[in-house]
């Protein structure tokens, strides 16, 4: 038997619960009775669909205000120039956080000119203050963006740790 099979808790409804590897604490707060959540956060409109828009974990509170990297991602996506971006949080003293983007561009662009293009288009307090363009942006096997690579040299050293 696989090891982590030991481990997983079993009833009749489900083949296996899920769980986080080697984060029980995160597991049981991801449980909500035989509910799991990731964490994905969404409205219901008049008619009863579901929309999804962002992640809790990725939100970013930047002097109180909520911003939530989607949003400001799909709006950086309608530049010409971007191919791909991540949107997150860094650690800020005066606000707690504030708004950086990596941008995986596709043509010649630089990060004022997409800060300038967020200002059009975002509240202020919902664009970047930062801005940095790479070749490329660190992907798992499966093709999603690691944010998490992007963002933990922000937080080296830092009293808040996200």
């Amino acid at each position: 038997m696989v090891p982590w099979a030991q481990s997983r808790v079993v009833d009749s409804r489900w083949p296996a619960r899920s769980s986080y590897a080697g984060a029980p604490e995160k597991t049981e707060q991801a449980w909500r009775g035989d509910y799991f959540t990731a964490g994905d956060m969404g409205y219901l409109d008049d008619d009863g669909y579901l929309f999804l828009t962002d992640r809790k974990i990725d939100m970013i509170i930047s002097g109180g205000a909520n911003v939530y990297p989607a949003e400001v991602e799909s709006v950086l996506f309608m530049h010409p120039a971007v191919a791909d971006v991540a949107v997150f949080g860094v650690p800020d003293p005066e606000w707690g956080e504030r708004v950086h983007a990596v941008i995986e561009a596709c043509s010649p662009v630089t990060g004022s000119d997409l800060m300038e293009f967020c200002r059009g288009r975002l509240a202020h307090y919902k664009c970047p203050t930062s801005a940095e363009i790479t070749e490329s942006l660190p992907r798992d096997p499966n093709g999603k963006v690691r944010k998490r690579l992007l963002r933990d040299k922000y937080w080296v050293g830092s009293e808040k740790v996200i």
